[in-house]
């Protein structure tokens, strides 16, 4: 039975559902601006925070941004221990490190003595940036088997210190690396892991990789907490993410939208509606499936199968609610009249 934690009141593990998180890209000092990101991630569906805590002040900043978020956050820490101490202090409900790179145990048993006061998780992070030179040189590169052992080396030292609250992060902005690292990683214990493509690059490409990395994990099981790492706002690592875990029908996240191709057949302007249509509902929370089809040869099966849809005539379109027809539109009145009757359902 894989072990579950919890980040707060938010579990991760075990037998709870797979989490979406994120990293906010504020000064953290700046309160004001990470709390306002913060919350805008929340009302995007984000279940977990990192904030960066490069100095003191971060680390101090901490509490006041407590105050004002409901997720819990998780504090990203590099090198100093005392930052790591000072977050948990103020609050975090986590903290992410690789102990390798805190300095002597010692340090290390005094942030885990900490953690363990307050049983608060420790994220251990390994990508393929950070594994250490006798792994490389053992196992000829970098690849999934001296990631695994560069990782399972930090965990021990955590363990060591007789704690086992643990996470763990195996990525590399390789997908194909990415995957075999934590298919071989699941094989060797039941810490939660923590999924990702790290430095994935644009919003296209990013989300390309990761779904290909994360979600050909998910889909064999592996996988407890995910982040989409993009060269963009994290309010659309979070969409990407939660439409991930909605797409492999892992968790619902809001209206699933149904729409065909174009071809030659087509008589209405498909695009401009799909696109009218997925921008109105960007904030919805129901989960529908809702065809949008331009023409009749898959439009009206499509249309249906789906709780709402329409399919595509000469310049106009048959509204379809749960599979009885409701009315024919014209193409301008399209978008309106779908939009109203997904407001009644």
């Amino acid at each position: 039975m894989k072990k579950k934690i919890y980040y707060g009141n938010v579990a991760v593990g075990g037998d709870s559902i797979v989490t979406v998180q994120s990293m906010t890209n504020t000064d953290t000092r700046n309160v004001i601006e990470t709390v306002k990101q913060i919350k805008s991630l929340e009302r995007k569906g984000c279940d977990i925070i990192r904030c960066a805590v490069p100095d003191m002040e971060s680390a101090y900043a901490i509490k006041e941004i407590k105050k004002e978020i409901y997720i819990p956050l998780i504090a990203d820490i590099h090198f100093d221990h005392k930052l790591a101490i000072k977050s948990l202090e103020n609050g975090a409900d986590g903290i992410r490190l690789n102990p390798g790179n805190i300095g002597n145990k010692e340090n290390i048993r005094e942030v885990v003595k900490v953690c363990s006061e307050k049983n608060i998780p420790i994220s251990v992070g390994v990508n393929s940036g950070s594994v250490k030179k006798e792994y490389v040189e053992k196992y000829n590169g970098i690849n999934a088997n001296s990631l695994v052992e560069s990782a399972v080396e930090q965990v021990g030292i955590i363990e060591d210190c007789g704690y086992d609250n643990i996470v763990i992060s195996i990525k590399s902005s390789d997908v194909n690396l990415t995957y075999e690292a934590n298919s071989l990683m699941r094989k060797r214990n039941e810490y939660p892991l923590h999924l990702g493509i790290t430095e994935a690059g644009s919003f296209v490409n990013g989300t390309i990789k990761s779904a290909m990395g994360i979600g050909s994990l998910l889909m064999k099981g592996i996988g407890d907490t995910i982040r989409i790492s993009l060269t963009d706002s994290p309010e659309k690592e979070v969409l990407v993410g939660r439409k991930m875990l909605q797409f492999l029908n892992i968790r619902p996240y809001g209206p699933n939208i149904i729409s065909c191709p174009t071809c030659g057949r087509t008589r209405i302007n498909l695009e401009k509606i799909v696109n009218e249509v997925e921008e109105a509902l960007v904030d919805c929370k129901k989960d529908l499936n809702i065809a949008i089809m331009g023409c009749i040869v898959n439009g009206p099966g499509e249309a249906k199968e789906a709780d709402i849809g329409i399919a595509g005539g000469d310049g106009k379109a048959v509204l379809f609610k749960k599979g009885e027809v409701v009315r024919t539109l014209k193409e301008k009145d399209v978008v309106n009249a779908l939009l109203e009757e997904i407001e009644k359902i």
